[in-house]
């Protein structure tokens, strides 16, 4: 099951949080709604780099929806 988590409209820290709290809930696949190009960049290099998950991205109307996945 996926977990969607909306971040749009919110500046970092706060995105990269909420996707580092659904990881330590147990989550595999997320969802990540955002409407900047900054969070997702971190959010990418977070997830690959500690815990060796794959992404990708689509952009729909000026927003970016990032896949997390293992």
């Amino acid at each position: 099951m996926t977990k969607q988590i909306d971040a749009r409209g919110l500046s970092c820290p706060q995105p990269l949080i909420m996707v580092q709290k659904a990881l330590k809930e147990g989550a595999v696949n997320l969802e990540v709604l955002l409407d900047s190009e900054v969070p997702k960049e971190n959010i990418t290099r977070f997830v690959q780099g500690r815990y060796g998950m794959q992404t990708s991205e689509k952009t729909e109307n000026n927003e970016i929806v990032l896949s997390i996945f293992k």
